[in-house]
């Protein structure tokens, strides 16, 4: 366009210039637009694609092929819009963070961190689908994301939200964004789970699930201990009473004779003893008398 407006006012000056009588400053003005105009024009043609980067071309509307990294030459009439090729991070946390609901209904906080970054040869795709860099990331990449994150995290309870499968989760919100997004032109290497919080309420909620559980606990440990305690008593009197019958049938009149005699012996070697005759016809209690005694 400049080129133009400059090739307009080289004519203007040279046709102003031959109807005056000194036409020389004219003539030179003309020149010079007229040089000016030529470069503009060569400028124009010409545009330099920066390191990590990609073009897109349009001409009259129409999108040509993508503009790879150094000098490329276009049409004065094109514009070109470029597309970084760098990783972008995409971080959903603080005032950004996705609330999410589990299978069960709480409500849970998930901090995640998308590496993201554009496929050169999709650059074409991704203009027609946003318009621009900046649109990339608030058209495609974030309201895909959140999507998937609250589709994955509805099919888990709240406890495998933020406990249990919380790596199996991460990995399934990995996978299907990098799925949704590659046929878009964006390459997605990482996605980091980062954080999952449960809500105040939900938070309550597990408290007090964790104090009934811990006071179940407790009283199955008690029950069992109880049980295990009737059960040593039982066989503690079963045992006694197994050794009273033993010995109720082990003590005969002949074994309680013979210890009689032991006691008798015993005694008669400490001191001199009389003692009424183990086993008498009266069948009395044997009875050992110290003589020193008397």
């Amino acid at each position: 366009m400049l080129s133009i407006l400059l090739l307009i006012a080289a004519v203007v000056l040279f046709l102003v210039g031959r109807s005056r009588t000194e036409a020389g400053g004219w003539r030179i003005g003309a020149a010079l637009s007229a040089v000016a105009a030529v470069l503009a024009g060569v400028f124009a043609c010409v545009h330099v694609v920066r390191a990590y980067e990609v073009g897109v071309p349009v001409t009259f509307g129409k999108v040509g092929q993508p503009l790879n990294s150094g000098v490329q030459f276009k049409s004065p009439f094109t514009d070109v819009t470029s597309f970084s090729t760098r990783p972008v991070d995409l971080n959903l946390y603080d005032k950004d963070v996705v609330e999410v609901r589990s299978a069960q209904g709480g409500v849970l906080y998930a901090d995640v961190t998308i590496k993201w970054a554009v496929v050169p040869a999709k650059a074409v795709e991704l203009y027609r689908l946003a318009g621009s860099e900046e649109a990339v990331q608030e058209r495609l990449v974030l309201p895909d994301s959140r999507e998937i994150i609250r589709n994955v995290f509805a099919k888990h309870t709240s406890e495998e939200g933020y406990a249990s499968a919380r790596e199996q989760i991460g990995a399934e919100i990995a996978a299907l964004i990098k799925e949704r997004l590659a046929p878009r032109g964006i390459d997605v290497t990482t996605v980091n789970l980062r954080n999952v919080r449960p809500s105040d309420k939900l938070q309550d909620q597990i408290d007090k699930k964790i104090q009934q559980e811990q006071a179940t606990e407790r009283a199955v440990e008690a029950s069992r201990t109880a049980t295990a305690e009737a059960e040593r008593k039982r066989i503690e009197a079963e045992g006694i009473a197994r050794a009273n019958t033993i010995l109720s049938k082990s003590l005969s009149d002949k074994v309680l004779y013979n210890q009689c005699l032991e006691a008798y012996k015993e005694a008669a070697r400490a001191n001199p003893v009389y003692a009424v005759p183990c086993g008498t016809a009266a069948n009395g209690t044997p009875v050992i008398v110290d003589s020193t005694k008397n």
